[in-house]
């Protein structure tokens, strides 16, 4: 565990799931990350843009911020579609860096996103697919619950449903958002918990689109997950989120 240097993560979830979004935040960053080809090679950007619209997408592309080059990030594309062709290439992917004998190349952490900007379809044929089929072994698989903001609009039509009058709906609505977070995460929870191979943790994640957006919470329930207390320092000492986060780990030492 002393040679690894860099915390690798893969991040899964649906098209629009606001995972580059999140990225950014973790990294303190506003830009694009790089992209490089697993040997170091920087690959050109718009090259992997056409790609992607094409329906392709490779796996094993790293994503690396220039703020914070001790994250590596692997982006899954959704198989919300049904392709198995795209679930087996994640699978096989999943089982080879996790049990790879090069520890610098395993994944140590899996960040599922779930947008919250349809909830009434939080969990699908694609998120039971995945926790039933695939088992990830010793990499713990965190739930993302994101773009949690976009309950605040379906907290006023709520409001305004029950009778109330828009000012007072908007008054009210931080309130009956956060009743409405909470509905949706033990919803979820409960869905995924029945599954062969469960997340091992939970987090709502909201106002991810402000650049000063806190992520110490996702920080974390990463570490609180991982088995290996080597990982844990790794991944504090590699996070910029929070100081108290890095003192609570550097006091348990």
């Amino acid at each position: 565990m002393k040679n690894i240097k860099r915390f690798r993560i893969l991040v899964m979830g649906r098209a629009n799931a606001g995972k580059t979004t999140i990225l950014q935040r973790v990294c303190n960053s506003t830009d694009k990350p790089e992209i490089l080809d697993g040997k170091g090679n920087k690959i050109d950007s718009d090259v992997v843009q056409g790609t992607l619209t094409r329906g392709y997408h490779d796996i094993k592309h790293e994503l690396v911020f220039r703020s914070n080059p001790g994250f590596v990030f692997h982006d899954s594309c959704g198989f919300e579609a049904g392709s198995t062709q795209q679930f087996d290439r994640m699978k096989d992917f999943v089982v080879e860096r996790a049990t790879t004998r090069s520890v610098n190349e395993r994944i140590h952490a899996i960040w599922f996103c779930i947008p919250m900007t349809d909830c009434h379809r939080t969990v699908t044929a694609a998120e039971q697919k995945f926790f039933n089929e695939c088992d990830t072994g010793h990499v713990p698989v965190i739930v993302l619950l994101t773009k949690v903001d976009a309950l605040y609009l379906t907290a006023i039509r709520e409001l305004l449903d029950e009778g109330l009058e828009i000012a007072e709906a908007k008054e009210k609505a931080p309130k009956k958002e956060g009743e409405l977070m909470e509905k949706w995460l033990v919803h979820t929870k409960h869905e995924l918990d029945k599954c062969m191979f469960p997340p091992k943790g939970y987090v709502s994640l909201q106002r991810m689109h402000q650049e000063k957006a806190d992520s110490t919470v996702l920080m974390q329930c990463t570490a609180s997950v991982l088995n290996e207390e080597a990982l844990q320092r790794l991944l504090v000492s590699t996070q910029q989120s929070s100081i108290a986060l890095c003192v609570e780990y550097a006091v348990k030492r």
